[in-house]
């Protein structure tokens, strides 16, 4: 059987926190429930699932493993990168030894499953003219820097025919879909399928799919996607 990639972003999962998402509106009741029956009708243990980020709101990490456990119960590899609420992600080595076997987190350096090599980067709010703060654009660079490593990483392992997914939280452009560094490293790099999440909310300017500067963008955020996993083509 082909193994088939899909996606889907911002569980905020609160086993141990006390932050449950129906607060926001009815688009968060029985969210995960309803993740969950889609999540087993669309994936086999062959299959990847994306989480592009804040996948839960525990600070600390032993509060996230029963967040982690509650997924890890589902078929499929996951693949998962930092979002902004992701507090208990702290190094790198303490994640990798933490999550449970069938988990892999990316943080620049990158994963390959078959032919299908996946790299990315948190990411930040892209600039709209010098709108950003000293503050943001300091995170922003280290963003930067972070995927050319992890791009650096994919073309030391790059094979003629290997499919290439860039995974981020934020959105690679700003309000505009105008270019930005991130979009740029996509372009230098021959990278032409993105997954990410961030945005929330029925009145969210957003496109679930968009084609742009020859790259396939997908937008997974779970309440945008009426809690459905996105497959995502190659």
């Amino acid at each position: 059987m082909l193994m088939k990639i899909f996606a889907i972003s911002d569980l905020h999962l609160s086993s141990v926190c006390d932050k449950p998402m129906n607060v926001f509106g009815k688009a968060w009741e029985n969210y995960f429930e309803l993740i969950c029956d889609d999540w087993r009708a669309k994936v086999t243990d062959d299959d990847v699932v994306i989480l592009a980020g804040d996948f839960s709101w525990a600070m600390r990490m032993e509060q996230a493993l029963p967040d982690f456990a509650l997924v890890s119960a589902l078929p499929g590899k996951k693949v998962i990168v930092r979002g902004n609420h992701d507090y208990w992600w702290n190094t790198i080595s303490q994640v990798r030894s933490s999550i449970p076997q069938d988990f892999y987190a990316i943080q620049n350096d990158c994963l390959r499953f078959g032919d299908v090599l996946m790299c990315g980067t948190r990411g930040w709010v892209c600039p709209d003219g010098d709108n950003l703060s000293a503050e943001d654009k300091t995170i922003y660079l280290r963003e930067i820097e972070r995927l050319k490593l992890s791009l650096a990483a994919m073309q030391k392992q790059r094979r003629e025919g290997d499919k290439v997914i860039a995974v981020m939280h934020y959105p690679p452009f700003n309000v505009n879909y105008d270019d930005s560094d991130f979009v740029r490293l996509f372009i230098q790099n021959d990278v032409h399928t993105v997954v990410y999440g961030h945005l929330h909310g029925k009145d969210c300017r957003a496109n679930l799919f968009m084609r742009r500067f020859n790259i396939d963008f997908y937008l997974t955020s779970c309440d945008l996607v009426g809690n459905k996993l996105t497959e995502i083509k190659v």
